[in-house]
């Protein structure tokens, strides 16, 4: 694990999994065939080895006659399958009212699909094993619930053109995901620009940014880079992206403008 929380987290589940199979009588074989799952299946959650899924502690639950106490630990598992920073980041965007965002080399986490998200995994160097992939990928799209919330925050977000013409994970994945942002941008609280690439003035050339207002009123930032990923809350740090994100929104094509070219680069694609 990354971190030394999600750590304590997995080892407190497999410990309490031990604990009620052992007072039920059952070897880790026995349990994994009535649950369906393999012994060293077994083995590795309780050891902290393996992320269990919701499945695998209903079924545990019920075998294992634990009343709920064991399904219980399923949205602390869930949290714990996310890394650190994506746990925090997730966590303020739950919590906020306002999201601004500017993706310069793909589309925003937010808005992608699941066949793209797994596309930029798959080519990550060094390369990510397959379990690795599954979580990341189930973190970012976990994050995606924010469209369902009520009351619905306002979410606006301007991609660079390149992001919806490089055909990453394949053509037909690519289509995909257009088709997906042109579904996102008929949402009420949803606005998607684009910022064409023949624009000879552009705020946006210090990099990809992302601000959050929090309902208390204070408003956060987030950068991203090769290695790095921060939040700023120093208000004057935060003050020259709020300017920043504001000119790119200028600059960029209206919503309307954008939705239309994103409708003509699907019909090309």
């Amino acid at each position: 694990m990354e971190d030394e929380e999600s750590a304590a987290v997995l080892r407190a589940v497999g410990r309490q999994i031990k604990l009620w199979r052992e007072a039920a009588g059952l070897k880790q074989a026995e349990l994994g065939a009535a649950i369906g799952y393999g012994e060293e299946q077994v083995s590795a959650v309780e050891r902290a080895r393996r992320i269990p899924s919701p499945g695998f502690l209903d079924k545990a639950d019920e075998v294992l006659g634990a009343s709920g106490k064991i399904a219980a630990m399923k949205k602390d598992v869930a949290e714990a399958r996310y890394p650190k920073k994506v746990r925090d980041l997730a966590k303020l965007e739950e919590e906020a009212g306002e999201l601004g965002a500017y993706a310069n080399h793909n589309v925003h986490g937010l808005l992608q699909t699941a066949e793209y998200t797994r596309a930029l995994y798959e080519m990550r160097r060094p390369s990510l094993t397959e379990d690795e992939i599954e979580r990341y990928v189930a973190a970012r799209l976990a994050r995606q619930e924010i469209f369902e919330r009520r009351p619905a925050p306002l979410l606006t977000f301007v991609q660079e053109e390149v992001t919806l013409t490089r055909p990453l994970g394949g053509r037909m994945v690519l289509r995909r995901q257009l088709e997906h942002l042109l579904e996102l941008g008929q949402l009420r609280h949803v606005e998607i620009q684009v910022m064409p690439t023949d624009r000879e003035d552009h705020a946006g050339m210090g990099g990809q940014l992302q601000l959050l207002k929090i309902k208390d009123g204070t408003t956060v930032g987030h950068w991203e880079a090769q290695l790095s990923n921060r939040l700023i809350s120093d208000p004057k740090e935060v003050q020259i992206l709020e300017m920043r994100y504001g000119i790119i929104r200028s600059q960029a094509l209206t919503p309307r403008e954008s939705l239309a070219f994103i409708e003509k680069l699907r019909g090309e694609t």
